[in-house]
């Protein structure tokens, strides 16, 4: 769980992901661009909202296969998108791209 009001790239949260855990954050900040909604994890709309966040982290514990469903996405999500490797596979892709042309 990441429920903050306000969050830059929530290291935590990509960490928790990594390790293959279902995540329930806040949707603010870097975090929505981090968590896909239903699919790699479960963004909260308002943090404040007390309420949608029991009943999700509750959804999210009673049903396992949910549970490790967005796991499994989520560590796809991170293995993908925010690895230092990536940035130097891509880096080596666009030097390539402009030595052959």
């Amino acid at each position: 769980m990441q429920k903050s009001l306000h969050e830059g790239f929530g290291l935590t949260v990509t960490e928790a992901m990594w390790k293959a855990r279902p995540v329930i954050a806040s949707a603010v900040g870097g975090i929505q661009d981090q968590i896909e909604d239903g699919v790699s994890g479960v963004l909260l709309r308002d943090p404040a909202d007390l309420d949608t966040f029991a009943g999700e982290l509750h959804r999210v514990l009673a049903d396992r296969a949910l549970a490790e469903r967005l796991g499994v996405a989520a560590r796809a999500r991170v293995r993908e998108r925010f690895l230092g490797i990536r940035h130097l596979v891509q880096y080596g892709a666009i030097i390539g791209r402009l030595l052959a042309a």
